[in-house]
């Protein structure tokens, strides 16, 4: 049976609640903390190092902390505009990608520094494919680019071997969706020879073994693939992550696993924010809030209404807010910060109503909540040793840990 771990993509060391969170899972026994140098632009690491401060050293010493690199953004983007960094591919105007070796020990430097620690327990390489996604752009044949991809691989574990000599690391691995491709896909990533790369590596490196010990892949009960290569790791005595339990594609939509509860407090907020609206200058706002009422059921799944909230809502509210008087624009965005919430989570429950109409073969034999039905199909399997879940607030920390 595999245990949780506490993943922090979107953790953020400026969010008191989510040093909290860590702060509960560490005292409730998570044994295992997965971040990466790129989440919240390293904010997710510093948000571990204050978290495992507030812990004595008999505590923090049993709690593994497993990072990646790979990706350029924010920072890292800043830094490769005045100094390029070897072997990067462009994947947008705002992510870039490399795994080059000289990367590895820059990025490393920078995790263990916002860590506070010495050693790291485990290193990823974060979706090494994004090369082959490149190559695929550029019309590189499938076995020239996988000998490529093949090659940048084995000179990370080179640079990955030699972090353990030293001490930086003691373990390395790889964590990539392309684990979880049907191996007639183009974006399919090949492990089948990834531990005899580690132990051709770790010759070259001078260790007498290899230190290639974890994958990280997306597995759900909506999308299987990725099990064969967790049967195949575990064969290999390789140690298994799973992220994306409860995130999950099916017909190439999203879905979110998990059942909501309808807002108690929403109308009355919307009640509220509507009856400050009723006035000439906010009138633009009042006709927002009926059309956000009014479509509060068409988002296919939250992860849309969270690209919507970024991309539209607030802009549209900041624009609105620019002609008021000050001291009524603070307590109109106080007002809005709460209804947004609520919001929110109406949209989750409305997504959550359509998601059991439109999975409900997945969930026949299964008589509990989705997201009970969905961790328990991945607790039951041998093969996976760690399910990691995102735990942002104490209590998502209580409702994972009582399944």
């Amino acid at each position: 049976m595999s245990n949780f771990a506490f993943g922090t993509y979107r953790i953020s060391d400026y969010n008191l609640q989510h040093i909290e969170a860590l702060k509960q899972a560490i005292s409730s026994g998570i044994s295992m903390i997965d971040t990466s140098t790129n989440y919240m632009d390293g904010g997710a690491e510093r948000a571990v190092a204050l978290a495992l401060n507030e812990f004595a050293s008999d505590i923090t010493s049993k709690i593994q902390i497993v990072s990646k690199f790979g990706y350029i953004q924010g920072t890292n983007l800043q830094k490769h505009k005045k100094t390029p960094f070897e072997e990067v591919v462009q994947y947008s105007e705002s992510c870039f990608h490399s795994i080059s070796k000289s990367f590895l020990k820059e990025q490393l430097s920078e995790s263990l520094s916002r860590l506070h620690m010495k050693t790291l327990d485990c290193y990823l390489i974060h979706n090494p494919e994004y090369y082959l996604l490149d190559a695929i752009n550029r019309g590189i044949s499938k076995d020239e680019r996988l000998d490529e991809m093949y090659k940048r691989i084995y000179n990370a574990f080179v640079g990955l071997e030699e972090e353990v000599k030293i001490g930086r690391i003691k373990s390395y691995g790889i964590s990539s969706n392309s684990f979880s491709k049907p191996a007639n896909n183009e974006e399919y990533l090949p492990y089948e020879d990834l531990v005899t790369l580690a132990s051709s590596a770790a010759l070259q490196a001078g260790n007498s073994m290899h230190h290639f010990t974890t994958i990280q892949l997306p597995i759900n009960l909506l999308e299987r693939e990725g099990l064969k290569c967790a049967s195949w790791a575990k064969k290999n005595g390789l140690r298994v992550l799973v992220n994306r339990p409860l995130n999950a594609m099916h017909n190439n939509l999203m879905y979110r696993l998990a059942d909501c509860d309808e807002s108690r407090e929403y109308y009355r907020y919307l009640n509220e924010l509507m009856e400050l609206s009723e006035n000439e200058i906010m009138m633009p706002l009042y006709n927002f809030l009926e059309q956000l009422d009014a479509n509060k059921h068409k988002f296919g799944w939250i992860g849309d209404y969270d690209s919507f909230l970024y991309s539209h809502m607030i802009p549209h509210i900041k624009k609105t807010l620019v002609a008021m008087d000050e001291k009524y624009r603070e307590l109109m965005l106080d007002t809005i910060d709460i209804f947004l919430q609520e919001y929110r989570k109406m949209v989750e429950y409305e997504c959550s109503k359509k998601s059991r109409i439109i999975l409900k073969d997945f969930f026949e034999d299964c008589p509990a909540t989705m997201q009970e039905c969905a961790i328990n199909f991945l607790k039951k399997n041998n093969n996976i040793d760690y399910v990691l879940v995102g735990m942002r607030k104490p209590s998502y920390v209580s409702e994972i840990l009582s399944l």
